[in-house]
């Protein structure tokens, strides 16, 4: 009887120590990876490209600006030096133009800075797509789980096969259905 109970203890504890071992074995086989993509993106010669596109514009855009900023200033200085010989209408009438003029400038400036960011996004997307197509395909290759980016400590490739979804275990956890 004495036997049969060491029997016993000795497979329970050999399981227990096979459960573990098995848990040790996928824990290490799980492997992760990081990596700056602010350095890869800035590294590729594609972005060199869509950076002087984006000069390009923002010059094109600032001499149009500046040529609106220029016609500003003339008609205030204008409107200034024969401001004591002007007839009121006229006054209220080129005080009004130079009220629209700087509105304008100012959505200009507005619509200008949105058109250089959207331009920028729209132009690296590809560059964008480019890179993560290059880093799925290198963590596939060395057998990673997660990659994880350390310029915007985010998850740029997971191995779903290999990772858990936890969302449906916390919320019954929590009584959410």
């Amino acid at each position: 009887m004495k036997i049969t109970k060491k029997l016993t203890m000795m497979l329970a504890c050999g399981a227990a120590f096979l459960m573990l071992g098995t848990g040790a074995a996928q824990a290490q086989t799980a492997k992760f990876g990081y990596l700056n993509s602010q350095e890869l993106l800035a590294a590729m010669p594609e972005t060199d490209s869509v950076q002087k596109r984006v000069m390009e514009l923002g010059r094109d855009l600032e001499e149009q600006f500046t040529v609106m900023r220029n016609e500003y200033t003339t008609k205030t200085q204008d409107l200034a030096n024969n401001l004591s010989t002007m007839a009121e209408t006229i006054r209220k009438q080129k005080e009004k133009d130079l009220f629209d003029l700087q509105t304008r400038l100012e959505e200009f400036q507005q619509s200008a800075q949105q058109e250089i960011q959207g331009k920028q996004m729209e132009w690296l997307g590809p560059v964008i797509e480019k890179a993560k197509t290059a880093i799925a395909k290198v963590a596939k290759e060395q057998g990673l789980t997660a990659v994880f980016d350390l310029s915007s400590n985010a998850l740029v490739y997971q191995n779903e096969a290999q990772m858990i979804n936890l969302l449906p275990l916390v919320k019954q956890s929590l009584g959410i259905k």
